[in-house]
């Protein structure tokens, strides 16, 4: 068992986001990606450092961790949570000794979407079940595959190297990759990141330095300053009233000066409108709707297109990557004997009605009137306890047949 001397939960993954993903020969390894590598200058920046990048992975690492992932007994066609199997603490509740379900998962989905991989460690107990899940570094991770056809997994933790065989190694992979690995989106649309990063390293300097003059200063005619002066007048503006930190300040002008204001270039308002574009940009990469990260149409922010977007999100962002996880944890970590049992992996998606009581009470409402979920069944999802008569099936009749609404022995009014 490896030595957990540190585990990087989901709120440090900025130590090493910067590094994505690419395909070398038949190995896939991982490396350390910035701004250098876009033949830029700032080696400092990289792909994570992007508010809509951040965001939409912070979106959607967040909000499919928060889905409760459940084990489910399936005998005679009739499902059940196992929560008896032993692989239930282990998804549900605590993956490791270090950290709760919800800060491992949002780590292996943020990994996914960053570096098109995550992996964790496979603890085993002397009878093949699972004891626990640890997350790996996916930038310190190299998968080659043997002469035997079997994948190998080699990484380096605190300069001690590790060669684990498959069954030893949970691996999720991105989309568009292969067996040896994914691809993330940094690594496929790396010159739409490149774009952003060049426009934010270019408003970064910008507002470093004060932004474009909002304004010059006039003198009369007959007054010509000198050259000492205007290196003194130079060095008090750049001194008092250059940054950020002094914006704002009053401007004290002598010997005839005055301000006149300019109005924002056309060059400005291009690069204002260049930024808003390469985040909505990024967040088709990456699946989002740009409403619910505060870009795009502040009409859509509110009310039914809110509503849209989070319909759309759940159907065509999250339930797929979702699915993606669900089949890696039933290949790698079932055995043929808990398959024979009917069990089965899967993230509960009506997690996302926990925060919309309205959405509840009308999908609950609905249920129960065509006879699919008792009211105690309801009841559980609320963590409310059973009520007596409340585990009979009812259905709600409308648009019966007048003759068994009426009902044999009484006498219409047509026949009296």
């Amino acid at each position: 068992m490896i030595e957990k001397k540190e585990i990087i939960g989901a709120g440090a993954i900025g130590a090493w986001a910067s590094g994505v993903s690419r395909q070398d020969g038949a190995n896939f390894r991982t490396n350390q990606v910035t701004l250098a590598s876009y033949n830029d200058t700032l080696a400092s920046s990289n792909p994570t450092g992007l508010a809509a990048t951040w965001a939409c992975v912070g979106l959607i690492a967040g909000t499919g961790a928060s889905l409760p992932c459940m084990v489910y007994r399936t005998v005679n066609g009739v499902r059940t949570v196992a929560r008896d199997h032993r692989l239930y603490y282990v998804l549900h509740d605590s993956p490791n000794f270090d950290q709760t379900a919800l800060d491992f998962w949002e780590y292996m989905l943020a990994s996914v979407e960053l570096q098109g991989n995550a992996y964790a460690l496979v603890d085993r107990r002397s009878d093949g079940s699972v004891f626990s899940l640890t997350p790996i570094r996916p930038d310190l991770m190299t998968v080659t595959r043997k002469r035997d056809g079997m994948l190998e997994y080699i990484w380096t933790d605190n300069g001690e190297r590790f060669v684990r065989p498959f069954s030893d190694v949970l691996h999720i992979r991105g989309a568009m990759g292969n067996a040896i690995g994914g691809v993330s989106v940094l690594t496929a649309c790396r010159g739409v990141f490149a774009g952003a990063m060049s426009a934010e390293s270019a408003a970064r300097t910008t507002f470093a330095n004060g932004m474009r003059p909002s304004g010059v200063l006039r003198t009369d005619a007959s007054i010509t300053l000198t050259k000492e002066q205007r290196a003194e007048f130079n060095d008090y503006l750049g001194d008092n009233f250059t940054g950020a930190i002094n914006a704002g300040r009053p401007l004290l002008l002598d010997r005839g000066m005055q301000w006149q204001q300019l109005n924002i270039t056309p060059e400005d308002a291009q690069m204002l409108d260049s930024r808003k574009f390469s985040g909505e940009e990024i967040c088709r990469l990456f699946g989002v709707p740009p409403a619910m990260v505060g870009y795009g149409d502040k009409a859509s922010n509110w009310g039914t297109g809110k509503e849209v977007d989070v319909l759309g999100f759940q159907k065509f962002t999250l339930r797929r990557r979702l699915k993606r996880v669900e089949q890696a944890l039933m290949k790698q970590l079932l055995s043929a004997a808990d398959r024979a049992q009917g069990i089965s992996i899967e993230f509960n998606l009506e997690g996302i009605l926990r925060g919309d009581s309205q959405g509840r009470a009308n999908f609950y409402q609905t249920m129960t009137n065509i006879g699919v979920m008792t009211r105690n069944e309801c009841r559980a999802l609320e963590n409310l306890p059973p009520i007596d008569g409340g585990d009979v099936i009812t259905v709600q009749m409308q648009d019966v047949p007048l003759t068994d609404a009426v009902g044999p022995g009484r006498e219409t009014n047509n026949a009296a």
